[in-house]
């Protein structure tokens, strides 16, 4: 038995799920998720517009190890509807700072050029300070994805924890050279 699989989704009032052959389309506010569920494997019930439940036929190995998954993909989208996702990046260091001209992000971190970042479509990058960006968009994955590629342009140096981090991300220093 999944532990996740098993429990049903609430459907917020403001999205709107539908079932089309294999395609779930779910709609909200934030924008429209589509995804494709193998229903020769899986029982998809929207129960009286308020939950949505996934079962597989028949339980085996393979049934086991999707069905956990394709419950939290729907769950996913159905909350990046509805409330949207965001993560919260810091730039640490001397002159590291971020801007945004038009649809890329110009970033300064401490190389000898900028770098332009182009913004990819669905995301919203706002540059709350000039070292804080906040990213937010519906969909989960291109958030963390997007979060990544900026992070991975500065890597977080552990002798002075100079570089790019997610709020709260904890470094372990390590200690300098000694005499």
């Amino acid at each position: 038995m999944s532990k996740i699989g098993k429990i049903n989704i609430s459907i917020p009032e403001k999205v709107k799920v539908a079932l089309a052959g294999n395609i779930i389309s779910i709609e909200g506010p934030l924008g429209k998720k589509s995804l494709n569920i193998d229903l020769d494997m899986f029982n998809f019930d929207i129960i009286e517009g308020k939950e949505i439940s996934i079962k597989p036929k028949k339980v085996d190995q393979n049934s086991k190890r999707l069905w956990g998954m394709n419950r939290s993909m729907i769950y996913n989208a159905v909350i990046g509807s509805s409330e949207g996702y965001e993560k919260i990046l810091e730039l640490v260091g001397v002159g590291y700072r971020a801007a945004i001209k038009g649809n890329q992000l110009n970033l300064q971190l401490g190389y000898s050029h900028d770098i332009n970042f182009d913004i990819p479509e669905g995301i919203k990058i706002a540059v709350e300070k000039q070292t804080t960006l906040k990213i937010t968009g519906s969909d989960k994955q291109l958030v963390g994805e997007v979060a990544s590629k900026i992070k991975s342009l500065r890597k977080i140096e552990p002798y002075k924890g100079k570089g790019v981090r997610e709020k709260g991300q904890h470094i372990i220093k390590k200690e300098g050279k000694k005499k």
